[in-house]
């Protein structure tokens, strides 16, 4: 490594990484959340049932070409090599503003802003749960670089004796563009207001310019007020229910703190600890308000996930909290501490390979394994296109599945045929294909890692199912899954569903 400088390393780290990526991109199938996204790009709209609409714009050039998955995912891989980038760049800025303010206290003790930058990287490199988003595209995908961009504006907020128009332009375009990827960017915006607070000296509230930034980002987020007040503001509604999850409970608050670090690695945590022991002065109100960037996020999720949380939900968080592990971990590394941050690191990266291999693999399907999640990525292609060769031959209405989670892969991957989800939950399927009529006839597909009776008999069922065809999802020899069709008629009461 001594042949090579550390921006040298950081470049060539994202790179591999990114080249990983793409080959595992181009080798497995949408996953139920790849294809719901995919679903906005193919139903343009002002925005959706369950997040705003950026998610489903930004892939509708490719979607629209075509249907590849591998062509598809270049969207959240250069996304992810875009983050990394950014995590770099603000590490060397938290370098900077620590060495102009501490002149006296940290120049001569803290690493190379280079250093720092490469340990950051390496460090994100090395979280597990970062690369499931980097090949499938999720809101969060798009919120990460929006947020490192935001932490990079208010650094130079910081730095600068004055915001000019331009860069209260671009703060104003990167707030409005973060609020159309996830609602959750409302906790982004506090941050960058704690910051802009955390600087007395500098007016800002009275400035021409913040409120033009305001204007700009409000104009941008208007197309999801607008539908959500067209929509008796479904999308809040929703939001709300399910971010407040069940029953609150202080074991699942356990349990996410300790499925982050898993997730997420320790490498992190133990760059942000030596950040805050060796590098952060106490009358640093600036840096403090600049880690609000992470903490805001983290601690509202980790108080929400009593009732129910997903563990990607923190991403952003986690890169906005990347430069300053990276500056720790480079402090430690000067300071001798190089053995368990060699481990930490090829652990993770360990981890990181057995992963890759275990989902190109397909899994381990055993009595001793109850479910095996990586059979959710193969079949559906296969299953898909026999469901439409099926429904045409039998002239039904459509297909219906019996649970959201497999309408998506279903409705995506036998398109342009509807999908119908017989329960009695309201979601985005509602407003794309709407109701099962009455009296309809319908393929019903049941899958085996999510199995449910036909629908027959009461109010909400069919009149009769019959088995119609059924296939099974073969790989290295394994059977992964198997999908079972049935031909459905005369749906009742279809108007009692809601």
């Amino acid at each position: 490594m001594r042949h090579q400088s550390p921006s040298s390393w950081a470049a060539i780290s994202i790179c591999i990484a990114a080249l990983v990526h793409f080959a595992l991109g181009f080798s497995v199938e949408f996953s139920v959340d790849e294809a719901h996204y995919a679903l906005y790009a193919k139903h343009l709209a002002w925005s959706y049932f369950d997040h705003p609409p950026l998610v489903g714009w930004i892939q509708w050039p490719l979607v629209s070409l075509t249907s590849s998955e591998g062509v598809i995912r270049l969207i959240p891989e250069l996304l992810w090599a875009l983050s990394a980038y950014l995590v770099y760049q603000v590490t060397l800025e938290i370098h900077s503003l620590m060495r102009g303010r501490n002149a006296g206290y940290l120049t001569t003790a803290l690493p190379s802003a280079n250093l720092c930058g490469l340990m950051a990287v390496l460090a994100i490199i090395a979280a597990p749960l970062p690369h499931v988003l980097a090949i499938g595209l999720l809101p969060d995908t798009l919120l990460t670089p929006l947020s490192l961009g935001l932490m990079l504006m208010a650094l130079r907020w910081t730095r600068k004796d004055h915001f000019s128009i331009v860069d209260w332009i671009v703060t104003g375009l990167l707030l409005g563009l973060a609020g159309l990827s996830k609602y959750t960017a409302a906790f982004t915006a506090f941050a960058l207001l704690l910051v802009l607070l955390a600087s007395p000296k500098k007016a800002w509230i009275t400035k021409s310019g913040f409120w033009l930034a305001v204007a700009i980002a409000f104009v941008v987020i208007s197309p999801v007020l607008y539908w959500n007040w067209i929509n008796d503001w479904i999308s809040f509604k929703y939001q709300i229910a399910h971010g407040s999850g069940g029953t609150w409970a202080w074991r699942r608050v356990a349990a996410f703190l300790g499925i982050q670090i898993a997730c997420f690695g320790p490498l992190l945590l133990l760059g942000a600890f030596g950040f805050l022991k060796h590098c952060l002065n106490a009358h640093k109100l600036v840096l403090m308000a600049l880690l609000s960037f992470f903490a805001i996020p983290f601690v509202i999720f980790a108080l929400l996930s009593g009732g129910g949380s997903l563990p990607h939900w923190t991403t952003p968080a986690w890169f906005c909290l990347a430069p300053f592990a990276g500056i720790g971990l480079a402090k430690a590394w000067a300071m001798q501490h190089r053995l368990a941050i060699r481990t930490l690191l090829a652990g993770q990266l360990l981890i990181c390979l057995l992963g890759f291999s275990f989902v190109l693999s397909g899994g381990i399907n055993s009595a001793a394994v109850k479910s095996n999640p990586i059979a959710d990525l193969y079949g559906w292609k296969l299953a898909g296109q026999k469901a439409a060769q099926l429904a045409e031959a039998a002239n039904v209405n459509g297909i219906a599945v019996q649970n959201w989670t497999l309408g998506s892969r279903a409705a995506w991957y036998a398109q342009p045929l509807p999908v119908f989800v017989l329960d009695q939950r309201q979601d985005q399927f509602d407003l794309w294909f709407g109701q099962l009529p009455a009296g309809a006839s319908v393929l019903l597909i049941n899958w085996s890692g999510m199995a449910f009776n036909p629908p027959i008999g009461g109010k909400l069922a069919f009149e009769r199912c019959e088995p119609l065809d059924s296939l099974e999802i073969i790989r290295f020899g394994q059977v992964l899954s198997k999908f079972d069709y049935s031909l459905c008629h005369n749906w009742r009461d279809a108007s009692a569903a809601r």
